[in-house]
């Protein structure tokens, strides 16, 4: 229970004689020997408690007269407290792309530090998580410069220039070191977009490449003469691309792949008519051929609908796990003459 007439100098909550903080409003209470130089205390001359918000005379001094802390006005460290809470929330909100969580205030202390009288120790308690803040944000710069760095190494052994980004690099891990993290973050957002870009574009192109060469493969296998030689053409499409000049690379890849289209345009319907053909006599000869006959029909269904490169890599399959006509031909007619 509260003792008897100890109460908050500030809202005038009855308190506890050993609690430093108010409950109700989380004011710095008055240590015991706290009492006025000239003898007064916090009771009225005729003993009753002073009504709620009311200020002793001696609010905000210690003995000998020292100010310890501004009075119920406006306090200067207010808003150099203001100002470093919202600081604090601005990097908790940028840091989640590191990877990352910074310590914070308390809802409750935030609440205490922005009312207390004398907010000046609550500033310290700030700038303390700050620095543990920033030795954080700092320390996943640096391992997000050993990422990014190696990601850079890819792009240039494939001639993508990347002498900003690294500068960049450098100026974001020197600036979040010296403190200005909100710099440092917007640095960091704009390298990270920048790299994931140039990124997309080689991936893309390797894509189209290795898409390109495989349907080629494909087109050999099946018995249809590709426009160019399968390994040939992968690797003068990997010199170009190591080269840097994906530009010329996707015209090239694009004209190389009208002309596998156009050839398999006349001479698919053939070879897929005589692998049909084949598995009907196999059917006759008692041979369970339903899956086959329903690959068969995808993959010719993917080709005409324009995915040239799905439709083959089914036929190529179908043959390779059924087997090529001819073979099986012979090996179907061995079985009827026994």
């Amino acid at each position: 229970m509260p003792s008897e007439g100890m109460v908050c100098p500030r809202c005038g909550t009855p308190v506890s004689a050993d609690a430093y903080l108010c409950p109700s409003c989380h004011a710095p209470l008055p240590s015991g020997d706290d009492e006025p130089a000239d003898g007064s205390s916090s009771h009225s001359e005729d003993g009753t408690l002073p009504p709620p918000g009311a200020a002793s005379p001696a609010a905000g001094h210690r003995p000998g007269g020292r100010r310890t802390g501004p009075g119920p006005g406006p306090s200067p460290f207010a808003g150099e407290l203001t100002r470093r809470l919202a600081r604090l929330d601005q990097w908790e909100e940028n840091v989640e792309a590191l990877g990352i969580e910074i310590p914070h205030l308390p809802s409750w202390a935030e609440e205490a530090a922005r009312t207390a009288w004398n907010p000046e120790p609550w500033a310290e308690v700030v700038r303390g998580i700050e620095r543990i803040a920033q030795k954080r944000i700092v320390t996943a710069f640096e391992e997000w410069e050993k990422r990014t760095k190696g990601r850079l190494t890819r792009l240039e052994a494939y001639s993508v220039d990347s002498r900003l980004e690294r500068d960049q690099i450098e100026d974001a891990l020197h600036t979040a070191r010296s403190g200005d993290i909100a710099q440092a973050l917007a640095t960091y957002r704009q390298v990270d977009r920048v790299v994931a870009i140039k990124e997309r574009h080689l991936d893309q192109a390797r894509e189209e490449l290795e898409r390109v060469v495989s349907l080629l493969k494909d087109m050999a296998v099946l018995g249809v003469e590709p426009p160019q030689d399968p390994a040939e053409c992968a690797l003068e499409l990997e010199a170009e691309l190591r080269a840097g000049k994906l530009a010329a690379l996707k015209q090239e890849i694009r004209a190389l792949r009208l002309q596998a289209v156009g050839r398999l345009k006349a001479n698919l319907p053939r070879y897929i008519t005589e692998y049909g053909d084949y598995l009907v006599e196999e059917r006759t000869h008692g041979i369970a051929t339903e899956l086959e006959a329903i690959e068969l029909a995808r993959g010719a269904r993917d080709f005409f609908r324009g995915r040239p490169e799905e439709g083959l890599r089914r036929l190529r399959a179908l043959q390779e796990t059924h087997g090529v006509p001819t073979v099986r031909a012979r090996t179907a007619a061995s079985r009827a003459s026994r």
